[in-house]
């Protein structure tokens, strides 16, 4: 005998899976960024608060340096996981302390781009971390938005991308808070997209912090992004459509490290191989020729045959260098 047909029960399930249909569909739309990290947030951003003259012009505010964990020890120093808060957002980095007394020199390093997939604390900076550890510096790497343990990005690229020196500046603000480190005698080493971020910061602050560039991403805004465009999952679309945006109600001047070079009163050292397969060395040149031109003190080294990271046989050179410099600067021995 055949059982009777429920059709309260049939409806309910029928309604269920409507529901999980029409909710799964909506989130697809409303949350592209889940589905690629490199898309751009179509939602209007108010960009104004991130033009060089807004950062010049705005508070920064200190925090406290916490050291959450070892991360490894070593014979002369120990890498720590540390963390501060920069506009209320917490940044998680590498810090290395050297195993003396006294207060020590500060190092802020700053590394290229990384793919978040691959990302571990201290990649790209760690071996430079290291070797100025080695030498009696106190280092401290920023993870970024986004990277390690730190808050994530914003889901709009530019924005996080205009953030960043916003949490340097609010590191620099903050060594006071580590007892080994003298606040007075810090330096700023940075590679390649890492340049670009101490140069908007020294224009920024206009604080003579010795500072070391290998490679640097120089062009202009917003050259220096469109350049590197290509290999983006949408070959750039989305990020050549979403600038065409910005320049509607924004000057890219505003917004470029090239229009505020007079303002940089720290000394550079610049470093770049000519075999570079990421930074055409072309822009390393303009920069030393501007920097040169508007009597600011840059020394420039170029490597023949050496790559964008300096794996060539040349790193030892460009850190010993570094090294002089530095100590030159500091005036420390």
């Amino acid at each position: 005998m055949r059982k009777p047909v429920n059709i309260a029960s049939n409806l309910l399930i029928f309604l269920g899976i409507g529901f999980l249909l029409a909710s799964l569909a909506f989130f697809l739309i409303q949350k592209p960024s889940f589905i690629s990290p490199l898309n751009f947030s179509r939602q209007k951003i108010d960009y104004s608060s991130y033009s060089f003259k807004a950062l010049t012009n705005r508070e920064y505010f200190k925090s406290e340096i916490r050291l959450e964990r070892v991360l490894e020890e070593k014979p002369n120093y120990t890498s720590y996981l540390f963390s501060f808060a920069a506009d209320g957002r917490r940044i998680t980095g590498m810090a290395n302390l050297p195993k003396k007394e006294g207060k020590l020199p500060a190092a802020i390093l700053l590394r290229g781009w990384v793919d978040e997939k691959i990302y571990q604390t201290g990649m790209g900076s760690k071996n430079m971390a290291a070797f100025l550890a080695e030498n009696g510096f106190v280092t401290l790497a920023p993870d970024f938005l986004g990277y390690g343990g730190s808050d994530s990005a914003f889901p709009d690229m530019l924005q996080t991308r205009f953030f960043r020196p916003i949490t340097v500046i609010s590191l620099l603000n903050s060594v006071f808070s580590l007892p080994q480190a003298d606040p007075d005698k810090m330096v700023i080493w940075a590679h390649s997209n890492g340049g670009q971020i101490a140069l908007s910061v020294l224009e920024i602050t206009q604080k003579e912090i010795p500072t070391s560039l290998w490679a640097p991403v120089s062009a202009p805004f917003p050259e220096s992004i469109l350049f590197f465009a290509s290999e983006m999952e949408d070959e750039g679309r989305l990020i050549r459509t979403t600038i065409g945006d910005f320049e509607k109600k924004y000057s890219f001047a505003d917004f470029s490290i090239e229009t505020g070079y007079q303002k940089i009163s720290a000394p550079l050292l610049l470093h770049q191989g000519l075999a570079d397969e990421s930074i055409p060395f072309q822009w390393s040149d303009q920069l030393a020729e501007d920097l040169k031109n508007l009597k600011k003190e840059v020394t420039y080294y170029r490597y023949p045959n050496e790559n964008h990271n300096f794996t060539q046989g040349s790193a030892p050179t460009v850190r010993a260098r570094d090294l002089r410099f530095f100590k030159k600067q500091l005036e420390i021995n």
